[in-house]
């Protein structure tokens, strides 16, 4: 049986290369079940001292060895070209330009079963699947949608992404210690899907997979092989 072909869409912060050092442990875990091909978000992040959260606590500095820049998929304040999950705006900037950027991954390197998000990222995929639910988005064909440390964006613009369940398949997975994404903020993304998967671990804010994970992830993914 081929693997499932999944993109990977990382957290803020993060970039490809980065994404795929700290999600070792997941590529294992599901070596047979995924094939996982990680992009980078267009948006350059400006690194400073004052940053709202601290690299260490988002666990998104760049792996060793990664050489691409942080990035991020929206900057929740437009004029210090930052983002915060908790910063209520008006507008956004880079959405757009990050939509562009998975619509040509899709197209280069398609076609993929599923969509992987984390963080950021995975509040950016539950965009992605409205959009494509909505056909706003005719190169998306996404059967299915991993959502860790997901969060409903707290973006104004945004809330159109959210006016109806979304159909898509989708686990949600997300950590009752995560001090980045409160598990309160991944709940809240519940109800914009019909009938969400979830995964709840003891830690924080990562990707878990540790053996005891496998068979729900494996229960959520085998409908698709």
């Amino acid at each position: 049986m081929a693997p499932l072909r999944v993109l990977c869409i990382h957290g803020y912060r993060q970039n490809g290369s980065s994404f795929r050092e700290k999600t070792g442990a997941l590529r294992k875990l599901l070596k047979k079940q995924l094939e996982l091909v990680y992009i980078t978000a267009p948006l350059t992040v400006q690194t400073a001292a004052t940053e709202e959260v601290p690299n260490v606590e988002n666990n998104s500095v760049p792996a060793p060895g990664g050489n691409e820049e942080p990035r991020g998929w929206w900057f929740s304040d437009i004029q210090a070209r930052s983002f915060n999950a908790q910063q209520r705006c008006e507008a956004s900037l880079g959405l757009d330009e990050s939509i562009s950027a998975v619509r040509e991954a899709v197209k280069a390197q398609g076609p993929f079963d599923g969509v992987l998000g984390f963080s950021q990222g995975a509040a950016f995929v539950a965009m992605l699947c409205s959009l494509q639910e909505q056909k706003l988005e005719l190169e998306l064909d996404f059967r299915f949608s991993i959502l860790v440390a997901g969060f409903r964006s707290a973006c104004e613009e945004h809330q159109k992404f959210y006016d109806a369940p979304l159909q898509i398949p989708s686990l949600h997975v997300f950590g009752l210690e995560d001090r980045v994404i409160p598990d309160s903020m991944s709940r809240d993304l519940l109800p914009s899907f019909q009938d969400p998967q979830v995964l709840i671990h003891s830690g924080g804010h990562f990707v878990p997979a540790a053996a005891a994970h496998r068979q729900t992830y494996q229960d959520f993914l085998k409908q698709f092989q």
